[in-house]
């Protein structure tokens, strides 16, 4: 997890680091009772922390404190499935152990192995050469269609998720959230509660999805073009698998960190239409039909955690100090979703 900033722990999530040495050297062979604990400043949603223990360096995650909405932040299920991949072609981070109870630091955890490598935050990928651009989006496309080729029931995760009607839930489930965290009306979102229920495709597909699938949420090998880590699970669930690969896309509409990746010629990464191509030459599809749809439904549900994480950022118990200032951009994502939710196909 190289190049991911840390800092001292922040008031709101502090807990007794001395308890939890002690809780882990029980637990983990090798494991040093004395602990360094820092923090990372990215994962606006779970509070993740660097802790050291002698010369070996693990990441814990959990729930943030105070009142938390329902089915959110939930770090059990990031578990399980980072356990249930740990030999599959999927790389995930080795897991140690999950601790549900709240007594330890305040709120459910779990312990994982620190992921040595290359965080890329922006999906222009400036300093890398055509060709490792290339690679890199190569890459990403292959990991995510061997993500959607597993069967759930072959690594224990038959019951992940319910199956069918995967667009229905979920646009019920951000409406929820989106509503239940509203600080204002917005237009653009009010019309994508209206017309994503309308115009959902009738396609029943039941995969492993992982949720939040973007280039800042993985780990690249040092030197190599090659992930080593697929990190934040927490909204992975079993869904359609169009709407990771949809959510992957958005970098090309909306890329924090520059210009959307649409504007962008004669770079090295390959267009929108030329991605979703590789992903379907790996995954063996012929081809993607209401593509808008989908990309409206992923930038939909983008601006409602958007929304979420600015209204933890009011109460005061987010896990990032930037949450405060994320209120205006929920309308950003939300006018590009409703302007895709019109486009012609």
């Amino acid at each position: 997890m190289a190049g991911e900033v840390v800092t001292e722990v922040r008031e709101a999530h502090r807990f007794d680091e001395r308890a939890l040495g002690a809780y882990l050297a029980e637990r983990i062979p090798g494991f040093k009772a004395e602990i360094a604990v820092r923090q990372f400043e990215g994962g606006q949603s779970n509070p993740t922390f660097l802790i050291e223990s002698g010369d070996r360096k693990y990441v814990m995650r959990k729930k943030p404190p105070g009142q938390l909405l329902a089915t959110a932040h939930m770090v059990e299920r990031e578990y399980r499935i980072m356990t249930a991949l740990q030999d599959t072609d999927v790389p995930v981070p080795r897991t140690y152990l999950l601790c549900e109870d709240p007594d330890l630091t305040g709120t459910a955890f779990f312990l994982m192995e620190f992921s040595q490598g290359r965080l890329l935050r922006d999906a222009s990928l400036p300093g890398l050469s055509l060709e490792r651009r290339r690679a890199t989006y190569r890459e990403m496309a292959r990991v995510l269609a061997a993500l959607h080729a597993l069967e759930p029931s072959e690594v224990g995760l038959a019951d992940y998720g319910k199956s069918g009607n995967y667009f229905k839930r979920q646009i019920e489930r951000w409406t929820k959230q989106y509503v239940d965290a509203k600080t204002s009306e917005i237009d653009c979102m009010e019309a994508l509660i209206e017309w994503l229920p309308a115009n959902m495709p009738d396609d029943s597909s039941n995969r492993i999805v992982h949720g939040d699938y973007l280039l800042n949420n993985m780990i690249f090998h040092p030197e190599e073009d090659r992930v080593i880590a697929v990190l934040d699970w927490e909204l992975s669930t079993l869904g359609h698998p169009l709407a990771d690969l949809a959510y992957n896309c958005m970098p090309y509409h909306l890329n924090r960190t520059g210009a959307p990746l649409n504007t962008l010629t004669d770079t090295g990464i390959p267009s929108e239409s030329d991605y979703v191509a590789q992903y379907c030459e790996l995954s063996g599809r012929s081809g993607i039909d209401r593509w808008n749809f989908y990309l409206a439904f992923s930038f939909f549900r983008y601006a409602s955690i958007i929304q979420g994480v600015y209204k933890r950022g009011l109460q005061g118990n987010a896990s990032s100090q930037s949450a405060k200032g994320m209120g205006a951009y929920v309308k950003v994502v939300g006018d590009i979703g409703w302007g895709l939710a019109q486009r012609q196909e």
